[in-house]
């Protein structure tokens, strides 16, 4: 079976955004922040996954764009916790830059789809 990169992606990323939800609970006792990015982050790879076995290209497509927004909920998050020192820089720039490359490999899938579309 082929690998599909975005729903790879999205997965370990997940994993990530798992990681530094404990490390914020556990050693920064950080609890409200910590829960919105542990939502938004893990949620990107379920829609990604909602999306793969979506029944029409336009339940996958819809699916799509619910990922692509909680990405950028995501990002958003972690500059939040970047900017108020929760984070050390290298480590959210490590993470910021996973959610960005997240965010153009969904965005080019969305312009792929809609370029065939407006062929069609």
């Amino acid at each position: 079976m082929k690998e599909n990169v975005i729903q790879e992606k999205s997965y370990r990323f997940a994993l990530r955004v798992i990681k530094l939800y404990k490390y914020l609970i556990e050693e920064k006792k950080e609890f409200v922040l910590s829960k919105q990015i542990l939502k938004s982050g893990t949620s990107i790879g379920a829609n990604i996954e909602e999306a793969i076995g979506g029944q029409s290209k336009r339940d996958f497509y819809a699916k799509l764009t619910l990922a692509y927004k909680e990405a950028r909920e995501t990002h958003y998050w972690l500059r939040l916790l970047r900017d108020s020192q929760f984070l050390e820089s290298a480590l959210a720039e490590s993470l910021l830059d996973d959610c960005a490359e997240i965010l153009k490999i969904i965005g080019s899938i969305q312009k792929t789809m809609r370029q065939k579309n407006k062929n069609q």
